[in-house]
């Protein structure tokens, strides 16, 4: 899931509330259980971006959106491996004998949150609204970074791309054969090739739906919804102060589910004991704000200002012990859920820029050296806490298509990467550093999210790093949101990002490397022939030893060209209130606000 966005915000001064959406004290709660009175207070280490699930890509918005829209499909909260069940849909979709018609019916019933948009009535969800939903995130002039969901899947589709390029206009009224809606609530998917991934697709937060008149309505002029996010799940939004707070209450008109899950451990059972029967949701406001200095997030939560708390690297130190929660906290109630994360954290080397990038030898030999000085076990320790697990390839455990046994050919060796430099010419000047081979001036500059203490100590670890092989480093700091953007557009050279997964399979990993996603999910830029070709291939293919076989060459293929430095998978570490009742980290769900509870006497 990840962090990226391709649009600038726009600025706002103050806080605002939606027009006609705020909750007044006597708001009446017609069918959605929540309770006013129970509040969740949580923190965002880094501001949203936005609230269009087709336009924005990021971790944090997507707490939000997922709180707002809904999917057709979802996980279970409990089962282990991630369990695919339905949400808006009736059922999970019938699927024709050769993989490619997908027929799904949507339930009945299911209302959008009040807007004056709707005229006063009650706007039904029907099958048309996926169908709109999905053909936006298509639409060329949205540049969607969430387009590789459906991307060359979707049969018919790339008649109506094309003639999108020649007038500029997307056509939402174009026949389609991939995308057709019989009656008002079934939809009929058609794809190109069979995929075995795609009905987890259809439960990733960009696929949800959008009901047409909002957009239309109230679009930019990038021609997103960023401000007014209105659909059908239990939270509408109704207080945002951009990079700085957001308030959610329930949403009047969701029509809320009783709490029914299985354990999956002993740990699970103590969770059913305390939920199974209750009318969901019961929280009926989730306060958030975006405190970016990991050390104002760890005091707002021991001064019981905040419900639940992400621990980072450099906080778990002050929480936990060899793993375990510090017992002076374990005495005052606190509670924790540890996972270990499907999750990659990476550097790229931008493959498009002049200086890091392309194919030829000395330019794989200087982007390889930087790989061998690097020692992903030194960052773990120094500066992740040891709370992170050093990963051999791109795939992270727990997802289908993770092989244990895989060990990466890049050595952890100064020495030899030094070595590799001399061979190539990139020779050491007067002034101590290395040059070019063609005796220009060499830097490598890296790009950081934020000017936060944990990117600052990131950037020194990577200059100790680089200065073990006299290349001169520096740095430029940029906002979030523009340093996304940036990234997007192939103007970074040297970067860190991170990916957690969208759905349980090696396919949303290795899609990061995909030669048509750039300017979408590939941030390093690169194409790679040989591993488009594969890439393909494994879409058509069953999870299984076969397709794991081509992974492992894909992963060799990186290795080879080096376009990516892969790192670690974090523990995901989630501390919670003696008042939070039924929290448990889920391993794809953004936010689990749906499923807990709060005692408001504690």
């Amino acid at each position: 899931m990840k962090q990226k966005q391709n649009h600038c915000l726009k600025k706002f001064g103050a806080a605002f509330v939606l027009g006609g959406m705020l909750l007044s004290a006597n708001y009446v709660y017609a069918k959605n259980p929540a309770d006013p009175n129970k509040v969740l207070r949580y923190i965002f280490p880094v501001a949203e971006t936005g609230f269009d699930p087709v336009g924005v890509h990021d971790l944090y918005s997507a707490h939000v959106n997922t709180s707002i829209f809904e999917t057709l499909y979802t996980y279970d909260y409990l089962a282990s491996p991630a369990k695919l069940v339905p949400k808006t849909a009736a059922a999970l979709p019938e699927v024709s004998a050769d993989g490619l018609t997908y027929t799904i019916k949507v339930q009945k019933g299911i209302y959008f949150a009040d807007d004056p948009v709707f005229k006063g009535k009650k706007r039904e969800l029907t099958a048309a609204d996926y169908a709109y939903s999905f053909k936006r995130l298509l639409d060329p002039s949205l540049r969607s970074p969430n387009s590789w969901l459906l991307d060359g899947r979707i049969l018919g589709m790339d008649a109506v791309l094309e003639q999108a390029k020649k007038t500029g206009k997307f056509n939402y009224d174009a026949h389609i054969a991939g995308i057709q809606t019989p009656d008002r609530y079934t939809l009929v998917l058609r794809l190109t090739a069979p995929d075995q991934n795609f009905p987890m697709l259809l439960a990733h937060q960009p696929a949800s739906a959008m009901a047409r008149e909002v957009i239309e309505k109230y679009r930019d002029k990038a021609g997103f919804v960023m401000g007014r996010p209105i659909g059908t799940g239990p939270y509408i939004l109704t207080r945002w102060t951009p990079g700085s707070r957001i308030v959610l209450k329930a949403n009047p008109n969701y029509r809320g589910f009783v709490w029914d899950f299985k354990p999956s451990s002993a740990e699970d059972q103590k969770i059913v004991d305390a939920m199974k029967g209750k009318n969901m949701p019961q929280v009926g406001v989730v306060d958030i704000q975006v405190m970016e200095e990991s050390q104002s997030r760890w005091l707002s939560f021991v001064k019981d200002e905040a419900d639940l708390l992400v621990l980072d690297g450099d906080l778990s130190v002050q929480a936990l012990k060899d793993g375990a929660l510090k017992p002076e906290l374990a005495k005052k109630g606190i509670q924790m859920s540890r996972i270990a994360d499907p999750s990659l954290d990476y550097h790229y080397w931008n493959m498009q820029n002049p200086i890091v990038g392309g194919f030829s030898k000395e330019k794989i030999a200087l982007r390889r050296a930087m790989a061998m000085a690097y020692s992903a076990d030194n960052q773990i320790k120094i500066l992740m806490n040891g709370d992170a697990q050093k990963l051999q390839s791109p795939i992270p455990m727990g997802v289908a298509g993770y092989d244990p046994n895989y060990k990466s050919s890049i050595p952890y060796s100064v020495k030899a990467a030094n070595l590799l430099l001399d061979r190539y010419k990139y020779n050491v000047g007067a002034d101590g550093w290395r040059t070019l081979p063609n005796g220009k001036p060499l830097t490598i500059e890296l790009t950081l999210s934020g000017n936060t203490a944990r990117s600052q100590q990131s950037a020194e670890f990577w200059k100790k790093t680089l200065d073990s092989i006299k290349i001169k480093m520096t740095t430029k700091s940029m906002p979030f949101a523009e340093a996304l953007k940036a990234e997007k557009q192939c103007k970074t050279m040297f970067k860190a990002s991170a990916w957690i997964a969208d759905y349980p399979d090696a396919d949303n990993f290795m899609q990061l490397f995909y030669g048509k996603n750039i300017n979408v999910t590939n941030n390093g830029c690169s194409k790679i022939p040989e591993y488009d070709r594969l890439y393909e291939q494994t879409q058509r293919m069953k999870p299984g030893p076969e397709r794991d076989a081509l992974y492992r060459k894909m992963s060799r293929i990186l290795e080879v060209y080096m376009p990516v430095q892969v790192n670690y998978a974090r523990y995901r570490t989630v501390l919670s209130q003696p008042r939070v009742i039924g929290y448990k980290k889920h391993p794809i769900l953004a936010a689990e606000w749906m499923y807990i509870d709060i005692d408001p006497k504690k």
